[in-house]
């Protein structure tokens, strides 16, 4: 005689309209959050900020670009001797100017040439002068002297041009002045001391009445 077949009972749950059992069983529960999602996570998706929000909390706004131009004019390694030993540093020169009449120079020491350079650079931006532009040259000729060097400027008709060289050269394109011609007049060649020298001679120029 044949063994007798069990037939199990089947429970039937109702599934909404839309949805089939595969769908119902793989779907996750959804926790409380904003917006209903799991963990109270961002409404505006995976790896999306809110609307007119940028990185560290502002509001988007634009930074004051920086008006002044700077270039590296000098770089050497320096060494000061203590009773400890040898402390070695780096010393930066550095012309920041706007091209519209301001100038300046900065000196400052860092113990990377990064440091250096960056401290000289809002050194030259806090330490500016003004420099009185006629026509795009000077208005008179002048002279001044730091230290060993002397230097020569005298003013040029236009088109001639920046007839410099070296940190002459640098610091009148910086101030802006587009016709000019200088001499060294001293056997200086140190870049720092020229510089200071063309400082100077710009401080004297004053404006024809």
């Amino acid at each position: 005689m044949a063994d007798e077949i069990k037939k199990e009972e089947t429970k039937f749950i109702p599934i909404p309209t839309g949805e089939t059992p595969t769908d119902s069983a793989n779907k996750p529960a959804q926790k409380g959050g904003f917006g209903g999602q799991r963990g109270g996570g961002s409404p505006f998706g995976s790896g999306q900020r809110r609307p007119g929000f940028g990185r560290g909390g502002g509001f988007g706004k634009d930074r004051a670009k920086d008006e002044f131009q700077t270039k590296l004019l000098d770089l050497a390694r320096v060494t000061r001797v203590t009773g400890g030993g040898k402390r070695m540093s780096f010393r930066a020169v550095v012309v920041a100017g706007d091209k519209k009449g301001k100038v300046g120079i900065g000196i400052d020491k860092g113990k990377d040439v990064s440091q250096a350079i960056d401290k000289a650079t809002r050194r030259a931006k806090r330490d500016l002068v003004s420099v009185i532009i006629i026509d795009g040259t000077i208005p008179h000729e002048v002279e001044a002297k730091y230290g060993p060097a002397v230097i020569l400027l005298k003013p040029q008709m236009k088109g001639r041009g920046l007839v410099a060289g070296g940190a002459v050269r640098t610091i009148c394109d910086l101030a802006g002045i587009k016709n000019v011609s200088s001499k060294i007049l001293s056997g200086s060649k140190n870049k720092l001391n020229n510089a200071r020298a063309t400082i100077e001679a710009l401080k004297k120029l004053k404006a024809k009445n």
